[in-house]
C-alpha cells in the first residue's frame, strides 16, 4: 500500500465524491486510516462538494409529483433482478493506481446538483433548456478542476462571517470560489471576486449569494484571492476594504 502512496493521493476526490467502487473505496479508506495528508484533503472535497451541489441546486415545480404520480400506472415493471456472478479478484496493488476520473466525478457532481433539472426542460421550454446547459457547463468545469491531478484547496472567512473555499488547478488553468453564509450585499451593492497579481487587484467575477462561481482571468499566476463590496455592476479596481484576501497555495 505506501509502495503505492502516489497514487492513492489522486483517488480523495473521487473517493470524497463516491466514484470509486467498492474494492476501491475500502482500499483507499484503510490507506486514510495511515495518511493524515490524504484524509484532510478528503474531508476538504467532501466540504467542497457538497457546498457545489446546493449552490445549484433547484427545486422540482409544484406540479412534479402530481404528473409523476399520475404517470406510474402506464409505467411497465422492470423484472426481478438476478444477481450476476461475482467479479473477478483486482491485481494485487490494482486498485489504487487508477487516478480520479473526471468524467465520473462530473457523474457524481452533476447527479447530486442538477436535481429537478430534467423535468424543467419538458414544462418550461427553451429558456430552462439554456439555464440547464449553462449549469452543465459550469459542473464540468468545476468537476474538472476539482478532479486535477493538482488541484489545491484553501479555505477561509470572510470578514462579514461567510465560510469561503477555493480549489485551483494549474493545468486546468481554472480556480473555482464557493461561498457560504454569504449575508445579502443590499440594493445597489454586490460582491466583486479579485486576483492579486503582485500589486495589482484584477477583477475575477461577482457572487451575490451562497454558491459557487468559477473565477475569470488567470489563477495561475495570482497570489491570492480576493473579494469586496462595490456598487452594483462592479468597478475596474476595489473601492471598499477588501472582506476577504486569501491566499492561494502554492
Amino acid at each position: 500500500m505506501n509502495h503505492h502512496a502516489n497514487d492513492a493521493h489522486t483517488l480523495a476526490a473521487a473517493y470524497a465524491l463516491g466514484a470509486l467502487d467498492d474494492g476501491e473505496r475500502q482500499a483507499f479508506a484503510d490507506h486514510l486510516q495511515a495518511c493524515e495528508a490524504c484524509r484532510q484533503e478528503a474531508a476538504e472535497f467532501e466540504a467542497t462538494a457538497a457546498r457545489l451541489a446546493a449552490a445549484v441546486s433547484q427545486p422540482p415545480p409544484a406540479a412534479a409529483k402530481a404528473q409523476v404520480m399520475a404517470a406510474i400506472d402506464e409505467v411497465r415493471q422492470l423484472p426481478p433482478r438476478v444477481p450476476g456472478p461475482a467479479p473477478a479478484a483486482p491485481a494485487p496493488g490494482g486498485i489504487l493506481r487508477r487516478r480520479a476520473v473526471p468524467l465520473a466525478l462530473a457523474a457524481s457532481v452533476a447527479a447530486a446538483a442538477l436535481g429537478g433539472v430534467a423535468v424543467w426542460q419538458a414544462q418550461n421550454g427553451q429558456d430552462l433548456k439554456q439555464q440547464a446547459r449553462q449549469a452543465q457547463r459550469q459542473l464540468d468545469t468545476v468537476s474538472a478542476v476539482l478532479a486535477a491531478p493538482d488541484a489545491r484547496t484553501v479555505h477561509g472567512r470572510a470578514a462579514n462571517g461567510a465560510l469561503t473555499t477555493v480549489v485551483a488547478s494549474d493545468r486546468q488553468n481554472k480556480a473555482v470560489f464557493t461561498a457560504a453564509d454569504l449575508p445579502a450585499p443590499g440594493a445597489g451593492k454586490t460582491y466583486q471576486l479579485w486576483l492579486a497579481h503582485g500589486g495589482t487587484m484584477r477583477p475575477a467575477g461577482f457572487i451575490d449569494h451562497d454558491g459557487t462561481v468559477v473565477l475569470t482571468g488567470n489563477p495561475a499566476d495570482a497570489g491570492a484571492v480576493g473579494l469586496t463590496l462595490e456598487p452594483a455592476g462592479g468597478s475596474p479596481q476595489p473601492t471598499t476594504d477588501p472582506l476577504l484576501l486569501m491566499t492561494l497555495p502554492a
